[in-house]
């Protein structure tokens, strides 16, 4: 057996800690699926409400035959949960609109008690037409919201999803997305770009807010939790809870990437809310 003196050992766990490091961000966290849980008191939430959840998926960036046990994985988690809303807060796609079609084969199999609904990631708005992915999510029983709302009724109460187009290059209507939305009702926003959370909220108090884009940084500085590198659009709020007088902010760091497929301190997210009446 070779003894290595201390000064070896130290240079021997130099060298191989980085590499570790580099093997871990490439190999194991992009695949390594992490769920957060988040109770939110949302304002005018009728108590028979109390408790209702949702799973908010996002940036999924779908690499057909790199991400499908992802998928699988991510899929069969929110079914476990038996959550009573899925909300699909954009980038599907990175640049090929034809990976599509795979991605929806795994989106039919999400269970939801009330409703899947979705919006539209800048990503999905570069690479083709709204009246295409429109087509897809329909066809899979998935409601796409373009500067519209929709009106749930559970239990004989009415809570709202609001959904905005997305925002980089895209057509994002604040005053059209919240648009009749009665002012003691509750609702839920679905914003990819989460800086535009100050434009929806220069319309109307915003009880909350589901976002993603930013992948939560990709790489994060591990313990600090600080994000290197920012993206358009999602400087100002880049991951987790935010307030802002009487609005407020979740910004997922989604599941996909976006480049490299790498991610560091910072693997691929499932949310689940559990909504809480003020009452």
């Amino acid at each position: 057996m070779i003894k290595l003196s201390r000064r070896q050992s130290l240079k021997a766990l130099l060298v191989a800690a980085p590499a570790a490091a580099v093997a871990n961000a490439f190999l194991i966290e992009p695949n390594r699926l992490s769920i957060t849980r988040r109770e939110i008191t949302l304002p005018n939430l009728d108590p028979s409400l109390d408790g209702l959840t949702i799973a908010q998926i996002t940036d999924l960036h779908f690499k057909p035959g790199t991400d499908d046990a992802l998928m699988q994985k991510l899929v069969a988690t929110v079914n476990q949960e038996n959550v009573d809303i899925i909300a699909l807060t954009g980038d599907y796609v990175t640049d090929d609109p034809s990976v599509l079609p795979p991605l929806i084969e795994h989106l039919k199999q999400l269970q939801a008690t009330h409703s899947i609904t979705a919006v539209l990631g800048n990503h999905d708005g570069w690479s083709s037409s709204r009246a295409f992915y429109r087509k897809h999510f329909e066809a899979a029983n998935i409601n796409l919201l373009i500067n519209q709302n929709t009106q749930l009724h559970i239990k004989g109460s009415p809570l709202y999803l609001a959904g905005s187009d997305y925002v980089w290059f895209g057509t994002p209507n604040a005053s059209e997305t919240l648009k009749n939305i009665p002012s003691n009702a509750p609702f839920v926003a679905l914003v990819h770009e989460p800086d535009y959370f100050d434009n929806m909220r220069a319309v109307r108090n915003i009880g909350l807010q589901l976002s993603g884009h930013t992948h939560g940084g990709q790489c994060r500085v591990p313990f600090l939790g600080y994000a290197p590198v920012t993206v358009e659009y999602g400087k100002n709020y880049i991951y987790g809870d935010y307030q802002v007088d009487a609005s407020q902010l979740f910004v997922s760091r989604g599941t996909g990437t976006s480049g490299l497929r790498v991610r560091f301190a910072c693997p691929p997210e499932l949310v689940i809310f559990t909504l809480r009446s003020p009452a």
